[in-house]
């Protein structure tokens, strides 16, 4: 998984977060998966579903997203899931906080489900957030505050809450506002037709641009007259 050098215009991006039993990848299962589509940087669709863990939800993860055996028991399995996951993340990049955990949970359901892992490129924004405020709490939460995001209607922990969350956080750490659309700016730049003006008359006249050819001429080891070492220039 690769983070990308630079957001590209015209750019779909897909926000993820997971809800599961539990932070080891290796027995826990996801319980909740909820995603939000960017395009051009402005959130447009979501997938949400909850998933059937099939194993028994922990107390300690209850009490973090509130998600109970009782209610997820109807709920489909992973593996009748997974499939309009996929179609809704297409070859899209994802953005995932702490991205090794939520693509690795995504993973190892896949390889569970006898399906390959994700070759999408990945963005983490917890590594963007540590990045640019070195020493900073770099948790969700914390970047709300800092950016201004409201968690008025956060409660729980939430997969699609926190991937709409995210989302707002990320568009403010790569340093761009959600309602602009920057395709349209430079598509109307592009269409601007800047004034010309003609060029001024030489104020020498032609004695003297010819007094001042004939003295070039008479000079032949003169600055202009050699070739010039570019590196030795710039140097």
């Amino acid at each position: 998984m690769t983070q990308p050098r630079g957001i590209h215009l015209s750019h779909r991006q897909i926000v993820i977060d997971t809800e599961t039993t539990g932070v080891d990848i290796r027995t826990d299962r996801i319980a909740e998966i909820g995603a939000v589509e960017l395009i051009d940087l402005r959130a447009g669709r979501t997938f949400h579903a909850y998933v059937n863990p099939g194993m028994l939800m922990p107390a300690d993860a209850t009490a973090v997203h509130g998600l109970t055996d009782a209610f997820l028991g109807g709920m489909p399995t992973v593996g009748a899931v997974l499939p309009g996951l996929l179609e809704f993340i297409g070859d899209a990049p994802l953005v995932a906080h702490n991205a090794s955990f939520d693509i690795g949970m995504l993973n190892a359901e896949l390889v569970h489900c006898g399906r390959p892992p994700l070759a999408n490129t990945v963005v983490d924004t917890l590594a963007m957030a540590r990045a640019k405020h070195p020493g900073a709490s770099a948790s969700l939460d914390a970047l709300c505050k800092r950016y201004g995001v409201s968690t008025a209607a956060r409660t729980k922990h939430g997969a699609l809450l926190d991937a709409q969350l995210l989302a707002a956080v990320y568009v403010e750490l790569i340093g761009r506002q959600a309602g602009l659309d920057l395709t349209v700016v430079v598509e109307a730049l592009a269409h601007i037709e800047l004034p010309t003006r003609e060029p001024l008359p030489s104020r020498l006249t032609a004695a003297e641009l010819a007094a001042h050819a004939a003295m070039i001429a008479g000079m032949p080891q003169n600055e202009w007259h050699k070739p010039v070492d570019l590196v030795s220039w710039m140097a």
